[in-house]
């Protein structure tokens, strides 16, 4: 299948302490973060899935790594935060749905295999974990139907936290791209995904991964664990 996909690549990754950006770290077999996510997409969508890539902080060394990519430039990646970097790509991408990852999420590949089925249906949906609630994480709540009702890092009495892996369906996009112009310049993407939801009526579901692996790299701790999977 043909697929657009977006990686968000534009910040700093000042906590991981690396002069590249965080997306070209290396993990223990190799590859960088965002060449496992590329690698990742391959093997689930075929080597036409279309890979646009929102870089910033030294852009320059991400397009060397990954030339046959398209990319989307924030030129703002010191000021704003992800729902930003997001509104550029999703504005760049056309009509069709697109799938989306943050650029520091190293993922078992066995994830976009189970997205599938959600993505030939044209279904919006995050991927979750349950197995795990940490405070600083995105936090999500679902509605007595199954549908993602909260989700930002405030939720109160959340089930299981975000991964970062997340798809958009065609007739949700353009809600998505307004409620990502209104939202402040700091905020997550997630805010963004939250006002469609109660003000647009988007259906979210949640697909849980929590029997597959998915790390988040902030800190050196979570780039060990991750190399644990790798």
């Amino acid at each position: 299948m043909t697929l657009q996909t977006v990686i968000l690549a534009a910040g700093m990754g000042s906590r991981l302490g690396r002069s590249l950006p965080k997306s070209l770290t290396r993990l223990s077999d190799g590859r960088s973060i965002m060449g496992q996510q590329h690698d990742n997409i391959r093997a689930a969508f075929g080597k036409g899935a279309r890979i646009t890539t929102v870089v910033g902080y030294r852009a320059e060394t991400i397009v060397e790594a990954f030339p046959q990519a398209d990319y989307v430039y924030n030129d703002r990646y010191d000021q704003t935060n992800t729902s930003k970097s997001l509104l550029r790509a999703l504005s760049a991408t056309g009509k069709g749905g697109v799938l989306w990852m943050n650029g520091d999420v190293v993922f078992d590949p066995r994830i976009l295999g189970r997205a599938i089925a959600l993505i030939e249906r044209d279904q919006s949906f995050v991927t979750v974990n349950t197995d795990k609630v940490s405070d600083e994480e995105v936090k999500y709540t679902v509605s007595q139907d199954g549908f993602v009702k909260e989700l930002s890092k405030t939720v109160r009495g959340g089930i299981g936290e975000a991964v970062g892996i997340n798809y958009v369906s065609s007739g949700d996009k353009r809600a998505l791209i307004r409620q990502l112009h209104r939202v402040d310049d700091q905020d997550y993407f997630e805010r963004g995904l939250e006002l469609a939801i109660a003000e647009d009526g988007m259906r979210l579901l949640p697909l849980d991964i929590s029997d597959l692996y998915a790390v988040e790299v902030d800190f050196a701790e979570d780039l060990e664990r991750a190399n644990l999977y790798v």
